[in-house]
């Protein structure tokens, strides 16, 4: 039988695969049965609720399996130029949901499973999230992800597989307490494991370098400390397309089991410290990095994978390629922040000490093939390493990364003569102090790109941070607003609202979310309006079940539902919203007979472990909800509440029943934002500070359907250069004086008299964060936002226009802006046709 040529279609499934790939509801049940018997050894008795999520999970698994070879095939039969996707976090959360509506198979598997007596929503809330991200990061690149696959753009995501996520979050006596996020536990039916390419990872040792036979200097890294890296491979199914691109996630594993020397002389613990500290590697995102050890195992996760996808994206290229001058026009790696930095030393490293390039030409090859996408305009934010650590783990990186700076200075010094002040400013290494590697300098400089996330974010990178780049590298610097996935965040997140779009608009709109602008023509009628009202009436109630039996406490649907859930940070001024509630706590206090617009707030997130001051402001929030809560006179007026262990399951039960969107970071700290995107997407209306994306969200929505208050961010620099004095604001608000009189009388810490004087302390000192400045103005909105609530249609036709005008927040547009601008990749696949 002659043998098929290479370009051939794939040959049909025999009969038994075809079962697996079914679509019918017989097919997906005889499916299920076969999963819950041969892949967990269970029946119809002994299934746990778990069991039957893995059996469905592994029922919509094997339906991706042919797409997903079929898609892969066909990147490699035609050479395709690949993205590849570098970041440290990958926040996915819940798959099983997401796979189904992507696969377009809702309605035979609920039917299927129906036939069972189980409910696809039930089997659904049985999953662990993957908590694989600390926040926005993490998130972004798993919409990104989505977006790639859904618009057929060739790509490959490259992250950590951490045995224990972002920790769980714990409340203890109002305060957070963190928990291992062992996500893990009872397994994943998602990560295929791929042994065959596990990848030798090297740290340590010492370089030699000799003059070879034609007097080129030729270099060896010697006496490493190896880790193996093993690659797990998540589908990541497009919306209707067919296509399944691949997440690859390295986990960590020791050279050898155990020392069989120390083992057989009967030091058993210490026959496992080898095997034990290579794994610790893939053991937790982030350890805390204000100890040593910990930051010597940051610097090893980034390396440890950033290595190990490097060695992967090489060993694809070589299997259709050999010049590695043709590498830039089929690899195009994004670096998301700076996490994956140590990347472009291992490309270098990479192609002049294996592949026997010239420097010039391995220069040139990197920086066509590395962009670089910065999220942060906070230096400190900035990461650096020491050169004694960089030096005693990866010492030939460092010589690489001093190669790169000497020739860069060369080139600074030839364009600005004299000028030490900018050599010292632009250089590599930070000699303020113990020297240490600019991470992000290494980036901007061996990038062919550099884009921020968010018109102003970009605009302040420019300005500010990297300003001397910007002035040596015209052109370089450009702009990405971010996005996000509207399946994840409007189509599965909100199915009761995704139906009445759906009416309204078209089935089109979760590939091509310009289409929610049809929902304009309806913003007036009164029939829609009511529906959308009673829509969004449903979500609150749904989440004010969760409140109830997450912290016992009843909440009214019927009254505001404002929001602020993110990561706790100063910027991020949660602070301002506790003393805004604080503020009318008071006010309801001593006008006990005057009429006050029922408001629930709710809150949510993680501060960083080793971040105290974010871990008070918690505890604080936490200890005047609880004072609040218990006050019979305010009791129907205003409710607080903290939802524990914020993550994406909950995010999309929090979302859809926001009505009013806490978006107050300081002007000119917060890069983007993705959750304002998400809370406009399903209807919220923003009040917030014109930083991030804000901006952009009102220029879209229009002013007179947000709150927009508070100091631009150049106006914020003005106040800070002119000598901000904030307890000068005190008196210049109504009230403000008396609710830090409040809290200093410890009327929310009664039994720890004194225990949130450090927030008061920072506030009246400095206010980094310009809290008190932007009190006032932010006092004046919420009112406004009370006065426009009271009229129900302009409220609800607002809502209307900001769901209708959040097309542009797609990830599909980020994603069409970087395939073009950037990665010079085209669309493979567009959404089938649907039967």
């Amino acid at each position: 039988m002659p043998k098929p040529k290479p370009d051939s279609s794939p040959a049909p499934l025999p009969a038994g695969m075809q079962l697996r790939n079914s679509l019918s509801v017989d097919g997906i049940q005889r499916s299920f049965l076969e999963n819950r018997v041969f892949s967990q050894a269970k029946d119809e008795y002994t299934a746990t609720p778990h069991d039957n999520f893995m059996s469905a999970a592994f029922t919509i698994r094997d339906r991706m399996m042919e797409r997903w070879i079929t898609t892969q095939q066909r990147y490699h039969k035609q050479n395709l130029k690949r993205v590849y996707y570098l970041s440290m976090e990958f926040l996915i959360g819940r798959l099983l949901m997401h796979a189904v509506l992507n696969l377009d198979v809702e309605k035979p598997i609920r039917e299927a499973l129906r036939g069972f007596g189980l409910e696809l929503e039930d089997l659904a809330e049985q999953e662990a999230d993957a908590g694989l991200g600390n926040g926005g990061l993490g998130r972004l690149a798993a919409c990104y992800m989505d977006s790639m696959a859904t618009l057929g753009v060739p790509a490959v995501g490259y992250g950590i597989m951490f045995n224990y996520g972002i920790f769980q979050q714990k409340l203890v006596n109002g305060g957070q307490v963190e928990a291992p996020d062992n996500w893990l536990r009872l397994g994943t039916p998602w990560a295929i494991e791929r042994p065959e390419y596990t990848i030798r990872v090297r740290f340590g040792g010492r370089t030699r370098s000799v003059r070879d036979q034609g007097g080129r200097l030729r270099t060896t890294w010697l006496e490493t400390e190896d880790v193996l890296a093993i690659p797990y491979d998540v589908p990541v199914p497009g919306y209707r397309n067919d296509v399944v691109n691949t997440l690859r996630l390295w986990s960590a594993r020791g050279t050898q089991d155990f020392d069989l020397e120390y083992f057989n002389h009967g030091d058993y613990l210490k026959a496992y410290d080898r095997k034990i500290a290579s794994e610790n590697i893939s053991k937790v995102l982030y350890p805390n990095d204000k100890v040593s050890a910990g930051v010597e195992l940051r610097l090893k996760q980034e390396y440890f994978f950033a290595a190990a996808s490097l060695a992967d994206i090489v060993r694809r290229f070589l299997t259709h390629n050999r010049d590695f001058k043709d590498f830039p026009h089929k690899v195009a790696i994004q670096l998301n922040d700076t996490h994956p930095a140590i990347a472009v030393a291992e490309l270098m490293r990479i192609l002049l000490d294996e592949e026997g390039l010239e420097w010039a030409d391995a220069w040139d090859i990197t920086t066509r093939t590395f962009a670089y996408t910065n999220h942060t305009l906070m230096p400190e934010a900035l990461e650096t390493w020491e050169t004694s650590l960089l030096g005693r783990l990866l010492p030939r990186h460092l010589e690489i990364i001093y190669e790169i700076n000497a020739r860069f200075l060369r080139e600074v010094a030839d364009r600005h003569p004299g000028d030490l002040d900018r050599m010292r400013r632009m250089s590599l290494v930070d000699e303020n102090g113990p020297k240490r590697i600019r991470m992000a300098y290494l980036c901007v400089l061996a990038s062919h790109s550099v884009n921020g996330v968010s018109e102003l974010h970009s605009r302040l990178l420019r300005q500010t941070l990297f300003k001397d780049f910007d002035d040596l590298f015209p052109g370089k610097f450009n702009n990405k607003t971010n996005g996000v996935a509207p399946r994840r965040w409007l189509l599965e997140a909100n199915p009761r609202l995704s139906q009445l779009v759906t009416e309204a608009v078209g089935e089109s709109w979760p590939t091509n979310l310009e289409r929610l602008s049809g929902l304009l023509a309806r913003q007036d009628d009164r029939a829609f309006q009511e529906r959308w009202r009673r829509v969004k009436l449903d979500n609150k109630r749904d989440l004010a079940r969760v409140i109830r039996a997450a912290n016992g406490l009843a909440v009214d649907p019927e009254s505001l539902f404002d929001v602020q859930v993110k990561r706790i940070h100063e910027y991020k001024r949660q602070l301002l919203f506790a003393l805004f509630l604080i503020h009318r706590y008071l006010l309801i206090k001593a006008n006990p007979n005057a009429e006050f617009l029922p408001r629930t707030a709710i809150i949510g997130g993680k501060a960083a472990p080793g971040y105290w001051m974010a871990k008070h402001i918690i505890k604080f929030i936490n200890s005047a909800a609880a004072v609040i809560n218990a006050d019979r006179q305010v009791a129907g007026r205003l409710k607080v509440v903290f939802l524990e262990d914020y993550r994406v399951s909950l995010a999309q039960k929090v979302i859809p029943a926001a009505e009013l969107s806490e978006q107050i970071s300081t002007a000119g700290t917060e890069a983007s934002g993705t959750g304002n995107m998400k809370f406009m997407m399903n209807g919220a209306l923003t009040i917030g500070t014109l930083d991030g994306a804000n901006i952009e969200i009102a220029e879209e929505a229009g002013e007179e359907h947000a709150f927009i208050f508070g100091l631009k961010a150049d106006e914020a620099a003005a106040l800070r250069a002119a000598g901000y004095r904030p307890r000068e604001w005190l008196d210049r608000v109504p009230g403000l004086r008396e609710t830090f009189a409040l809290i200093e009388s410890g009327h929310f810490s009664q039994v720890e008299p004194g225990l949130f004087k450090p927030i008061l302390d920072n506030l009246l000192g400095e206010d980094p964060f310009l809290v008190l400045a932007d009190f006032g103005e932010y006092l004046i909105t919420q009112q406004e936002v009370e006065r426009r609530y009271l009229d129900r249609r302009a409220w609800t036709r607002s809502s209307i226009v900001n769901v209708a005008r959040s097309g542009r927040f797609s990830s599909d547009r980020s994603i069409r802006d970087y395939a073009r601008d950037i990665w010079h990749v085209g669309a493979g696949r567009e959404v089938r046709a649907r039967p």
